[in-house]
Parts: C-alpha cells; structure tokens; sequence
C-alpha cells in the first residue's frame, strides 16, 4: 500500500484502457477515435498519411529561429591546436548544428549520433522555443502555478506528462532537418534507438531525409547473455537506422571476408585457379529446367521447383575448365567450382550485426576501463560498432569529416582515431556535447569531472597518448603520421553587439540602442575570438589554415586578410598588394575617418579584393 486514496478518473481510464487501448494516444483519450471506436459517424480531421505530434509547429519553429552564437576556441582543453583538424565543440547542439551550417554545408561523410532513449527519465535538451510557447507549455504542464518553466518540464521527459512522444519528438525535428543540411550528396547518416521510439523516427526521417532515402534498419546484438529476469523478453538488441542524404550516390564499401568465411575455400584438387568452394548450379527463379550432360557422362536436372543457374553455353565452359565439382568419388551431385580469386575483394554488410563483429555494451564498458575511466560513464558504445559503421562508408584516402552531436563519452572520436591508425586514413572527426552535469552522487564527479564534456574530452586525450605510447620505440619510418590532437571550441554569445528591436519601445530606447552600438564589439570580446566568429560567419572551416603577420590575419593562404588590430595606409598597400580574395576588418579601426574608409574601399574595388567592414 503506498498510502494514498483512490484515484477514481485514473481508475476509469485505466479500465477503459482495457477495452479500447486504440482510442489512447500518449495516455491521453484521441477523441475522434473514441468516437469513431463507438460506431459515431465522424470525418477525421486529416485523412493522410503522415506523422504529426503536439508541439511540431513549434519544433519548426526552433529549426528557423536563427542563432546569434559563435564558437571561441580553448587552446588550453586542446591538443596540438594548431596543427589539427579535429574537433571538439561543447555546446548545446542545436545551437552548435545553426553555427557551423555556413563553414560546413555539404562537406560531412558520415554522421553517427546515439541520442538520448526515450526510456521516461532521460535528458532532454532546451531548445528554448521561446516563452511564445505558451499554448504548448499548458499543454505539457510545463509551467508552474506561478507561470515559471519548470526545469523539470524543459530538461526532462516523462511519460506522466502525457507528451511523452511529442517531447522527443520535438528535441530530434530540428536538428535532424539542420543536420541533413550538413552531409556531402553522397553523405550517410546512421542514427542507433531503442525499440521505444524506432517506429516514430522512421516516419520523422522519412520526412526529413525523404523515404527513398532509406537504406536500412540495422538490428545490433547489444548483448551476449541472456536475462533470465525479463518480465517477458530479454532485450538483447537496439535499432540502428541508416539514410543517405541522396541514396544514389551513396556507395558503402565491401566488408573483409572474416577468417570463418575464408576457411570455406579450400583446394583439394589444386585446381590452377586456387582455392573454391562448391555452390549450387540450381536458383529459385529461372526458365530453364532442362537437363544437361556433363563430359564424363553424368546428366543433371535442377532439383523440383528450382531452375538451372547457368546456360549450355555457360556449362559447357565451367566442365571443360575443370570448374565443376563432382564429389570426392566423381559421383555426387554436381556443383560450382567458385573460386576466392573471381570473387569481389569482401563481402556485402548484412542487417545483423552480431557482437562478434560489432561489439557488445560489455566490450563497451571494458574499453572505458582500459583508459582508466572505470565507472565514470554508463552505456557507452563500443568503438568496433562505429569502427564498422566508418570501414562502410568512408575512405581511408580522403579526409572524411565524420560528426557525432551527441558525442556523450566520445566514442566515435576514439573509433576514428584508432581506424586511422589501423589503415593510415585522415578521417576528421567533429565532436558535440552540451556540458550537461555530472550527478554530484556519480563516480564522475567524485572523480573530478563537473560534466560529460569533461569526460569526453579527458578520453580523447587518453586515446591520443595511448597511441602515441605504442608508436614509441618504432623506427621514424613506422611511426604513425596521422592527426593525434584536437581543437576544443566552445559556444558562448556573440563577440557583437545584438540590436535588441523588440526592446525598443519609445524614443529614448531607441536613442540607448544607437548610442550602445556605436561601437558593435562587446567589452569582453577578445581578437582570437573575433577572427573564428568572423571565419564562421565567412563559411570558412574552423581547422582553417590562419597565419598572422605584420597585423593581418592570411586564411588559406590568400583566400581572406582579416585586419582586426589597426587599419592604416601600410596595412592597405599590403593587402593590395597581396590580393586576396576577400579582405575583413572592423569599422572602429578607421577612427570615425569616413574618408579614408571610403578610399580604402575605392582602391580595394579597383583591385578586385571584395571588402567587408563590420
């Protein structure tokens, strides 16, 4: 007894559950189905085919709402910062996915992301839709009586809020519609869930990606051992859908033949050609059920209800080239010679993954253990699933941008530095994490780590000097070149003043305005994070190449000069000289001089530099 009394409406609900399970939706009553179930005549407010959810207008919404953020870089939290191209961004994602949309617009391979289960207590993010939602807030019961989001209601999701669908819902539309924007037109993204939700993403990525996008619904043996304690089944599996963002110019590469499968080729007759193995003349579907004699007299027919495989033509080459197997006696039923070396180079991927070749949570775990993290992170995955989603579809030759945003312990970084070691590729990775807090109660955070990112970036480094621990001793010719560091940056508010209209209300708001933006930069703004908020803002990549000399900033060699220091007659003649593609610099540095910036302007016109002043 939990000493509370009876509670008659969720009695009566919980009995008409019973009866008619179908008229619930999200523990609530659908009142057009309760009708319909009850024989009423009723016209269905939208008769098509579709998801919808409450609260999508306003997920929408959140997707267009531009982001006035920036990312500053952290040299201290990096490694080797100015020579990597990896990245390592902390902030909460939807934001980080509006920011790098110019820098990096169709330039991501492969994007895996293990976003919170829908289980009834897992984290949610805020993406702070704005308190304009006051329709959906009432409706989630999101607000308290004093009319004050709950952090409850914003950061968690719980199934006794009745929006326990639309809630997650709403956290994955916008940043699955912003990170489609990011992949290359051969781009795939993979996305692991749990059997909670993998009906609803399906319908919510069909509508992002496009239904002929689909590629798979990967089923991922997550666990070796058998719960004898399940109440019904023992939960042994997680989904992993796979869309491309144009699935006709997506191309995965072969899977290695495994040492089980190449055991089946042998030689026994030490045919010419190497080692084979027998497959079946016959196929399920066909024409042909004519009989044919071999050379040494032996007729064969396709067995009942199947068809040859092969033509006359086709056999009679297979028998006089010795491609025909009759048994060890010369007596058994025919059979295909199929030799190793007419074969593709691997095999194609399958849609189970076994532990075997995928990893399992124990695996998991243990590889947490072996860095030193033991108990400071729960549920990871293990680096050999995402090692086999990268060998898919990525190219150890090219320089790949692979992108987690909901990075938690970073195992996807770890996946791609340790894949690059194996086959010497320059796979990039880009990290995201929100600095959620550590339970003060965890392991974590008596371990000194306040949030997950913490944790992220600790076993990046702690992979980083393994490997650089196991390249020791080797000869210089030996050692591994690939990229063993990687930038943190970190999303923080604009380094610019932001024109606030909708607090101008009268004259004299107007006139504080005008008179705080005088000059746009803010007080605390510093020239570092200036010139990566103006890359940004320019769709230059953060891993750009930046050399500073004689007060100007050269990105990619001669693409951009940004002048963030002083503006003089010099600098201008250097740019001039130099010509860049683009020239940036900050309006304070003319001083309120109009004529020479209107110079300056004329002569970079002339000599085709483009200029831009903020």
């Amino acid at each position: 007894m939990d000493g509370k009394s009876l509670n008659v409406v969720e009695e009566k609900l919980n009995d008409l559950k019973k009866i008619l399970p179908e008229v619930f939706s999200e523990e609530k009553i659908d009142w057009e189905k309760l009708k319909a179930a009850l024989g009423e005549d009723i016209e269905f407010r939208e008769e098509r085919y579709h998801l919808n959810w409450a609260g999508k207008s306003e997920a929408f919404r959140a997707l267009q709402t531009p982001t006035t953020a920036t990312l500053i870089p952290d040299k201290e939290e990096s490694v080797n910062f100015d020579n990597t191209e990896n990245l390592f961004i902390e902030g909460e994602n939807l934001e980080v996915l509006k920011v790098l949309q110019k820098s990096y617009f169709g330039k991501i391979k492969m994007i895996y992301i293990d976003p919170p289960y829908n289980t009834g207590n897992d984290f949610i993010y805020s993406d702070k839709f704005a308190e304009r939602r006051e329709d959906y807030l009432k409706r989630s019961g999101t607000k308290d009586e004093n009319g004050m989001i709950t952090r409850e209601g914003l950061f968690r999701n719980s199934k006794d809020s009745g929006h326990y669908h639309s809630n997650w819902l709403s956290m994955m539309y916008p940043r699955l519609f912003l990170t489609r924007t990011l992949l290359r037109e051969d781009g795939v993204i993979f996305v692991s869930v749990d059997d909670n939700e993998v009906h609803n993403l399906r319908m919510l990525m069909n509508e992002v990606f496009g239904e002929e996008n689909f590629v798979a619904n990967v089923v991922w043996e997550k666990k070796y051992t058998r719960s004898n304690d399940a109440k019904w089944f023992s939960d042994n599996h997680d989904h992993i859908l796979v869309y491309g963002k144009n699935k006709e110019n997506l191309k995965f590469n072969l899977q290695p033949r495994s040492e089980e499968q190449l055991k089946s080729y042998h030689n026994p007759d030490n045919h010419p050609k190497g080692k084979w193995k027998a497959t079946p003349l016959h196929a399920k579907s066909g024409t042909n059920i004519t009989p044919y004699t071999f050379k040494n007299g032996i007729t064969w027919s396709p067995p009942t209800g199947t068809y040859r495989r092969f033509n006359d033509e086709t056999m009679r080459k297979m028998d006089y080239n010795d491609e025909i197997w009759f048994g060890e006696n010369g007596k058994q039923i025919p059979q295909r010679k199929s030799f190793l070396v007419d074969v593709k180079e691997g095999v194609t991927p399958i849609t189970i993954w076994k532990y075997k070749e995928a990893g399992h949570n124990h695996e998991a775990n243990n590889e947490i253990k072996e860095l030193g993290l033991t108990g400071i992170f729960t549920n990871p995955k293990p680096t050999k699933l995402i090692k086999l989603m990268n060998q898919l579809s990525t190219n150890n030759l090219t320089n790949d941008i692979i992108i987690d945003f909901f990075s938690g312990s970073c195992t996807t970084a770890h996946a791609v530095l340790d894949l690059n070691k194996e086959d010497g590729g320059n796979r990039k990775f880009i990290m995201v994490q929100m600095p959620e807090p550590c339970d003060e109660r965890s392991e974590a955070y008596k371990a000194g780590y306040k949030t997950i990112a913490e944790i992220g970036k600790e076993r990046i480094r702690r992979v980083i000097n393994k490997i650089k621990t196991e390249d020791e001793g080797k000869f210089d010719f030996a050692k591994s070149k690939q990229d063993l560091g990687f930038k943190v940056f970190k999303l923080r508010q604009s380094n610019f003043k932001i024109w606030r209209s909708d607090r101008i209300g009268s004259k004299e708001e107007l006139l504080r305005q005008m008179e705080k933006h005088a000059d746009p930069l803010a007080k605390e703004a510093k020239i570092e994070d200036i010139l990566y908020e103006l890359l940004l803002k320019s769709g230059k990549e953060l891993t750009s190449e930046i050399e500073y000399k004689d007060g100007i900033f050269w990105i990619n060699k001669n693409e951009i000069a940004v002048v963030l220091e002083k503006f003089d007659e010099n600098i201008m003649k250097v740019v001039i000289t130099s010509k860049p593609e683009k020239l940036i610099t900050l309006d304070r540095l003319f001083q309120n001089n109009d004529q020479f910036k209107t110079n300056t302007s004329l002569q970079m016109k002339d000599a085709g530099i483009e200029m831009r002043v903020v």
